[in-house]
């Protein structure tokens, strides 16, 4: 029987929490592509993967490079578990990290992909299948041993994953589509906006109702206001719109995300000192940050 080529022993540094809180840790906070070296040391190099635990429940938010480690901490400390990896899109830099997931490798795991409706796959499966095949590839994922489940959802669709923890979806302005996940458990909440395009002086509706009153959301902060005629089409937004959301939303607190790879540690220094002037619960989400709400 095939082993696990991606495990590693990583102890567990995470701290307690109640069992009624929603833990949020950032495992890659970057967009496009990871980067690495010094000068962006201290908000880390890996792409984007949140793993989000509400009780005795896992749930990752993308696939990007920052998953791999993420995976070696789960089966090291709890090697049979129910996950459920929620994917915002397919571009490389949310999904890139699926094939080194250590989780799939394991036999008894139950993992519950989620995607909606995207450009180029009739459905979650397909997608996968997609992405693991030479000419790109050299394994499918006919090599992942855990018992998988692949749903498809559609736009604005509102599902449970238990009794108590709601999942709150919608449809985002990104190229071959994109979804946003509202993540409800406890009476709190986190919300999750990446990779979408703002129109300038206009708030996107679906975002307002989304972010509405949330306890903390991240959000798609890849440029700049001054950015933005440079970059239309590309389908990512910017830290000054996040903060005007925020506050038209009530949102209480929002981290940027989704970091350009020629954004360096200063240049986020300087994003959030920026944001903290005007709300000092407005901040820049860095790899290794974790939050309990």
């Amino acid at each position: 029987m095939p082993t696990n080529p991606f495990r590693k022993q990583i102890p567990d540094t995470m701290v307690e929490t109640n069992n009624k809180n929603i833990e949020i840790t950032f495992w890659g906070t970057r967009g496009t592509l990871p980067v690495s070296g010094k000068p962006f040391a201290r908000t880390g190099g890996s792409t984007n993967c949140i793993e989000v635990t509400c009780g005795d429940h896992t749930i990752i938010i993308d696939a990007g490079t920052g998953i791999r480690e993420l995976g070696s901490k789960l089966v090291a400390n709890k090697p049979k578990q129910k996950t459920h990896l929620l994917l915002t899109h397919a571009h490389y830099d949310h999904v890139e990290g699926i094939p080194f997931f250590a989780p799939f490798f394991m036999e008894d795991n139950d993992i519950n992909i989620v995607c909606g409706n995207l450009d180029g796959a009739r459905n979650t499966k397909e997608l996968i299948k997609n992405l693991m095949k030479p000419p790109y590839f050299p394994v499918g994922p006919e090599v992942f041993m855990a018992n998988i489940q692949y749903n498809t959802i559609e736009e604005n669709a509102v599902f449970n994953i238990s009794d108590d923890i709601r999942i709150i979806t919608a449809p985002l302005n990104h190229p071959g589509g994109s979804t946003a996940y509202r993540i409800e458990y406890s009476g709190k909440s986190y919300t999750c906006i990446t990779d979408t395009e703002h129109v300038v002086g206009k708030q996107d509706e679906n975002v307002l109702k989304l972010i509405d009153n949330t306890d903390l959301f991240s959000y798609d902060c890849s440029l700049l206001d001054a950015e933005m005629d440079d970059f239309q089409g590309y389908g990512h937004s910017t830290f000054e719109e996040g903060m005007r959301l925020a506050n038209t939303a009530g949102a209480k607190a929002m981290l940027a995300s989704h970091h350009m790879p020629f954004r360096n540690d200063d240049d986020l220094d300087h994003i959030e000192k920026a944001m903290a002037k005007q709300n000092p619960e407005f901040k820049v989400a860095r790899e290794g940050m974790k939050i309990i709400l």
